[in-house]
């Protein structure tokens, strides 16, 4: 899992200590739990999971492909 360096004011620091420590979680689970609501609520794909749901539901919406331009079975 790649790692990437965050910064924060000090009295957000603290606030998320102390929510962190009120849920009995650690840091890496609020942010799990935070990024992954950002990315839901703009729509976007969490995890491999979601992305193959919407792949499906976007192939089930999709319109029939064209047969334009090829000729059918069994003519010359």
């Amino acid at each position: 899992m790649p790692g990437k360096r965050v910064q924060f004011d000090d009295e957000t620091w603290l606030a998320l200590r102390l929510l962190a420590s009120d849920r009995m979680a650690d840091f890496q689970e609020l942010a799990d739990e935070a990024f992954g609501d950002l990315l839901t609520k703009h729509g976007r794909a969490v995890g491999l999971k979601d992305q193959l749901k919407r792949s499906a539901a976007a192939n089930v919406n999709a319109p029939p492909k064209s047969r334009a331009g090829k000729r059918p079975k069994g003519a010359s």
